[in-house]
Parts: C-alpha cells; sequence; structure tokens
C-alpha cells in the first residue's frame, strides 16, 4: 500500500465482555482510528483505559462487540499474517537459541529450513546479536532478549506492527537503546506501527502521531501530529524546544483523563 493510504481502520468499535461475576463490562467504546501506511501511531491512556484491547480488535485476537475493524483495506475476521504483535513479555521460546527463535516464524509459514536460518542469521546480525545466535533466552538480558523479539517479529515482513509496551520493563538506558533501534528498523521496513505505551516522552520520541484515550470505556479523544523531523535520536531529540513544548500539551489533556481514572479507582476502593 501507498504511504498516505490507510492500512488500519476502526469505526465506531466497541468491545465488551462478561467478567467473572457476570457483569457486563465494556472496555472500549465508540473508537475511530485510522492509520495510515507507513504511519508510526502511538497511543496513551489511562492504566486499564482498553488500549490493549484496541491492538487485540486490530491484531484479529478478538472480535468487536459492536462497529467495524478494517486491516490492509478488509474486515478483520481472525489473525492476519501481514500482522505482527510484540508483546510486553517476551514471546520466545526458552528450549530454542536465538537463530531458532527468530527462523521458527519463516519455518512454520513454510520457508524451507535452510532459508530460514540463513534470513535469521540475518536479523540477528541486524539487530546487533551475532554473537548470541546460540545462547538461549535465559541466557540474555532482558534488553538482549527484546532485540531477539524484535527480530522474530520483523523477520515475518509484517505489513502492520503492533506493540505493547514492549519496552516497559526495560531499565532507562537499555529501554533508550530499543526505541532507537525499533526506528531503524521501522525506517527501512516502512510498516504501520500502532505503539500502545504508558510513557508520554517514549511515544512523542518515536511516533509520527500520538492519540489520547480516554479514560475507560475508552474511546479517542485527541490527536496530535508530531511534527519533529526525522532521523530522530531518543536521547537528544527530548532537549528539543519543541518536544518539551509538545509534551506539555499532551500532558494537559492526558492529565485529565488520569484524574478520571484515579478518582474512580478511589471512589471504588473507599
Amino acid at each position: 500500500m501507498a504511504r498516505g493510504e490507510p492500512s488500519i481502520e476502526l469505526r465506531r468499535a466497541t468491545r465488551s465482555f462478561i467478567t467473572p461475576t457476570g457483569a457486563m463490562l465494556t472496555a472500549i467504546h465508540d473508537v475511530d482510528l485510522t492509520v495510515a501506511a507507513g504511519e508510526f501511531c502511538a497511543i496513551v491512556g489511562p492504566t486499564g483505559c482498553g488500549k490493549s484491547t484496541t491492538l487485540s480488535l486490530i491484531s484479529g485476537l478478538a472480535p468487536p462487540t459492536a462497529g467495524e475493524v478494517y486491516v490492509l483495506g478488509k474486515p478483520v475476521t481472525g489473525v492476519d499474517p501481514r500482522v505482527g504483535f510484540v508483546f510486553q513479555s517476551d514471546a520466545l521460546f526458552p528450549w530454542r537459541n536465538v537463530l531458532d527463535n527468530v527462523a521458527a516464524g519463516p519455518i512454520f509459514r513454510g520457508r524451507p529450513r535452510e532459508e530460514a536460518l540463513a534470513r535469521a542469521a540475518d536479523w540477528i546480525r541486524r539487530v546487533g546479536l551475532s554473537r548470541f545466535e546460540r545462547h538461549h533466552p535465559h541466557q540474555l538480558s532482558g534488553g538482549m532478549r527484546k532485540r531477539v523479539a524484535l527480530a522474530q517479529t520483523m523477520i515475518n515482513e509484517p505489513a502492520i506492527l503492533l506493540m505493547d509496551e514492549p519496552f516497559s520493563a526495560l531499565d532507562v538506558q537499555t529501554r533508550i537503546l530499543m526505541q532507537d533501534e525499533l526506528l531503524q528498523l521501522w525506517s527501512t521496513a516502512k510498516a504501520s506501527v500502532v505503539f500502545v505505551t504508558h510513557d508520554l516522552e517514549e511515544a512523542i520520541a518515536l511516533a509520527d502521531r500520538v492519540v489520547v484515550m480516554t479514560a475507560g470505556p475508552a474511546t479517542v479523544k485527541s490527536s496530535y501530529p508530531i511534527d519533529l523531523p526525522r532521523p530522530r535520536v531518543t536521547s537528544e531529540i527530548r532537549f528539543e524546544p519543541r518536544f518539551v513544548e509538545l509534551s506539555r500539551l499532551i500532558w494537559n489533556d492526558l492529565r485529565e483523563e488520569v484524574l478520571v481514572s484515579y478518582r474512580r479507582a478511589a471512589g471504588v476502593a473507599a
């Protein structure tokens, strides 16, 4: 798809489910969201507002209760192999070494093993882990495991990349390195990215656009284009006056929803 054409569309998408107590809970309500081909879109919002649920609808892991979800021009009816998903927790096979973990996707999709291993070795090189091909996940640091997870996803050449707080468990220094690694891979692949995060600065440093969601049941409250130049170095872009201006502007909007969510939780606790 050409850049500028929508690769993801949610039209008044709603997702409700039954809680263990039998009550009906609506996670997101009437979400309208469009992501262009090649666009990097970050989603921020209060804890528990439904950001991850939005990713589940796009990925096909969960159907909408109402409304419509389109991916690459077609209604979502299940998991699409053109969509990659990087979760908050590592989705690595603990019994496989790095090379076999990265090669797993192409092999599962029918590629010959030798070809899959050669491609895996190339992707491992791209994320700077060639010396660790034969290591197993438990022998790697958190940042290394996240690099493997990125290679494991990117080797399948996804047209859409969904990321659910992928760097939240990392220390600050490693997180910044991983952010730059992601931007470098994305600049080559040009997949459409939907990146969920609680870290507003991370969202602004990475994205073309930041979407703010309301306190649950979530809907889209506002959308901010991020007019910072690319290529970006995330450790440096934070000191730009425009970055500070955007941070203040979006936080003023986001803070209202965080306070609403906090007050609701306090009221329930009381």
